[in-house]
């Protein structure tokens, strides 16, 4: 298919050709969770918005290194250069090391995600682990005279570095704007500006988590972790980076700062891409407002503003169905209608694997075939259109309306050509399973299953239907489950 995958480019703000800088490779970083907590809807969003492009690079066979981070240390209270880590604050709350409270929301967040099928990054570097080459790279800053030591922490001078550069060009900022509504913050006198950020902290005696470096022992800044290690793995400048729209100021616009101030001299990425909020009723996300719904809640349906439990690929199509630049509202009317979409999608694998090419094909319909190979081509279309995944999904179901038509008989098999018909097979198994990631959930509660195949079984004994008797043990063996018929009653095992 003659099509080529544009790219948002938030840094540029239009619709890009994607090209990578040295194809077929290319480098793709994702900015990870901060694991002081359970990973939420907004988590979620950008984990399966960045795992379908990673798929998609992938289909289109490019050699993708994914970089997906992980922030352990030195992200402080409300994003600010002053106050508690995150982490810390729950170890003491817990009276347990920093690292218990990093490992054990790293794995429910690996868990969750692993239900959502996301792929696993390539790499998963944690901040605290690249101490070294943040250090380096504060050493460059101040080198090159856009950072200053203050009592034991370094600064990032933006006043000093947008005499040349552009602080704000990924944002649309303007700094003079920024320093007329900022505020001089409490604890923040060091700073020769407000604007300015911390590139590493002098700890406190009280602060847990500290590294000794060339100006204090201390923490290094959260902006710069993620600078530092997207250059270790991917290169001074390299292809995507992702993130919630919430990151690009002032996260994202530090990291190209911090990038441009060093020996870079580079923004980092040549593409930008940023995944719109969740809201809930309209309304932001948020904890404060009693609304944040994390996602074992969602899975459990244990949270006040659920009407049920919500299946992991029900969520996942839920976030698919939208546009990732557009704002998702979360509702439980929309993750109902996500299920009976899911399952729609779900069922057409079914029919597929069903349909069954004749060995004697009819005169082909021209434009039958034409239609079909138009429909399948149009699934595409919304892909390359800026992970356009709302129209693609559009795009399978009006392919499905034919594929149902071709199951029930409406139309005939033997009227498409067999290029035709493994195209359109191959395609929508592709797109449902490879690219946009679904796959088919297991089928209700095992156990009561089970017990429902038992009571046939049992009726079939009291009417002494032994054929029937015979076929159920012989089915339940296949599954490697043996009956037993015992005195207290009818009861399974496995197999051993």
């Amino acid at each position: 298919m003659q099509q080529k995958l544009n790219l948002y480019n938030t840094l540029t703000r239009k619709k890009e050709i994607f090209e990578p800088l040295h194809a077929p490779f290319v480098g793709m970083y994702l900015c990870g969770p901060t694991v002081y907590g359970e990973p939420h809807l907004g988590h979620a969003r950008s984990a399966v918005t960045f795992d379908v492009l990673y798929r998609y690079l992938k289909y289109l066979k490019y050699k993708v290194r994914f970089v997906r981070n992980i922030t352990d240390v030195g992200h402080l209270q409300n994003d600010a250069d002053e106050g508690e880590d995150k982490i810390q604050k729950i170890a003491k709350a817990q009276q347990i090391e920093p690292m218990e409270v990093v490992q054990h929301y790293t794995n429910i967040y690996h868990r969750d995600l692993e239900k959502l099928n996301t792929l696993p990054p390539d790499i998963e570097p944690r901040a605290s682990g690249h101490i070294i080459e943040q250090i380096e790279m504060i050493k460059e800053i101040l080198d090159n005279g856009f950072a200053y030591e203050v009592n034991g922490s370094v600064y990032f001078d933006v006043p000093a570095y947008n005499k040349d550069h552009n602080y704000g060009k990924l944002s649309g900022r303007i700094v003079e704007d920024l320093m007329a509504n900022t505020r001089e913050l409490e604890g923040q006198e060091e700073k020769r500006s407000p604007l300015d950020f911390a590139l590493w902290k002098k700890a406190s005696p009280s602060h847990i988590m500290r590294w000794p470096s060339p100006w204090s022992d201390g923490f290094p800044g959260w902006h710069l972790e993620c600078s530092a290690m997207s250059r270790k793995y991917l290169g001074t400048t390299f292809d995507i980076h992702g993130g919630g729209l919430d990151l690009m100021f002032p996260h994202h616009e530090c990291e190209i700062a911090q990038n441009q101030a060093s020996c870079d001299h580079s923004d980092g990425a040549k593409y930008w891409v940023h995944n719109n909020m969740i809201t809930v009723n309209g309304q932001k996300m948020g904890k404060s407002l009693g609304n944040f719904i994390n996602l074992s809640e969602l899975f459990s349906g244990n949270h006040q503003m659920l009407e049920q439990a919500y299946t992991p690929m029900t969520v996942r199509f839920f976030i698919l169905q939208a546009h990732y630049r557009s704002t998702l509202d979360f509702s439980n009317e929309a993750l109902q209608a996500a299920r009976k979409g899911y399952t729609k999608l779900m069922n057409g694998l079914r029919v597929l694997a069903k349909l069954q090419y004749p060995e004697e094909a009819a005169a082909p319909d021209e434009k039958l075939n034409e239609e079909l190979l138009k429909l399948t081509e149009d699934c595409f279309r919304g892909l390359n259109d800026d992970m356009n995944t709302a129209r693609t999904i559009a795009s399978l179901f009006n392919l499905l309306k034919k594929i149902n038509s071709l199951f029930l008989g409406q139309l005939q098999i033997g009227s498409l050509t067999r290029g035709t018909f493994d195209t359109v097979r191959e395609a929508y198994n592709t797109l449902v399973l490879d690219i946009l990631g679904l796959k088919e959930e297991p089928l209700g509660d095992q156990e009561e299953m089970l017990h429902l195949v038992l009571q046939f079984y049992k009726e079939a004994k009291e009417s002494k239907a032994y054929d029937k008797v015979d076929a159920i043990r012989a089915e339940l063996k296949k599954q490697g489950i043996v009956i037993k018929d015992l005195k207290t009653g009818i009861d399974w095992a496995y197999e051993e």
